[in-house]
Parts: C-alpha cells; sequence; structure tokens
C-alpha cells in the first residue's frame, strides 16, 4: 500500500494552524481577561454603550480562542488530515484531539451563548433633531 502523498496547500494550511494554535494560551487569557472586565461593567451597572463596546470585545476574543482551540485541533491531527477525509476521521478518534476538539466545542457554545443572551441592544441616537413645529 503507497502513503498518499500531502499536497503543499496541506502543508501551507498546516504550517498556519501550528501558528495559530501555539497562541491558543495567550487568545484565551485574553478572553478570560475581556469577561472580567464585561461582568465587571454589568456588576456596577455601567452605561449600555460601555456594556455593549465591553461586550463585543468579548465575543471577538471568544472567537479567536474558538479559532485557535479548532487550529489547534487541526495542527494535531496533521498534515495529512486536509487531504484524507479517513485519516482526519480516525484522527479524531485519538485522546489527544478529542480533548482539544471538547475545548473548541465548550468555546463555540459559549460564544453562541454570549451572542444570544449577553450583548445588550446598541443604544438607539437620532440621526437629526427633531424639528420644531410650525405655528
Amino acid at each position: 500500500m503507497r502513503r498518499q502523498h500531502i499536497s503543499s496547500e496541506a502543508e501551507q494550511q498546516h504550517k498556519a494552524d501550528v501558528a495559530l494554535a501555539g497562541r491558543r494560551e495567550e487568545l484565551l487569557a485574553a478572553a478570560q481577561e475581556t469577561e472580567a472586565r464585561f461582568r465587571e461593567a454589568q456588576a456596577r451597572n455601567a452605561p449600555v454603550a460601555e456594556v455593549h463596546t465591553l461586550a463585543e470585545d468579548l465575543d471577538a476574543a471568544l472567537t479567536a480562542a474558538m479559532q485557535a482551540a479548532y487550529a489547534a485541533q487541526r495542527a494535531e491531527i496533521g498534515p495529512r488530515g486536509y487531504d484524507d477525509r479517513i485519516y482526519r476521521r480516525k484522527a479524531k478518534a485519538k485522546r489527544a484531539v478529542h480533548a482539544l476538539t471538547a475545548q473548541a466545542e465548550h468555546l463555540l457554545t459559549l460564544r453562541e451563548t454570549h451572542r444570544l443572551n449577553d450583548i445588550p441592544a446598541e443604544p438607539l441616537e437620532p440621526a437629526i433633531e427633531p424639528l420644531e413645529p410650525a405655528i
């Protein structure tokens, strides 16, 4: 049986995923810090505009951490997993990949829950001043 050749595109994607996966801990720490600032603003009843901005920052931080976690999963599978779906499926059953998948899905759930429940509506301000009624 001949071993399947790894395409250059798969190798490039793998290198990019390894680089992003290397920043996973940093991005998780940033998301935790952003969440702490968001929760603190909620606790002190900060203005809606400030809470909205912090909520969007938290959404971006959770998205970046989730993307890094999925990149770590793909990096753990290896470059062959980009081209060979059977190899990728078998690799996903391994303990290390399964743990990375669970972390990525947990971050995805946190982000989606945050988007559905914690982002307040942006405060509306009139675009123009109302005209005085003519008498």
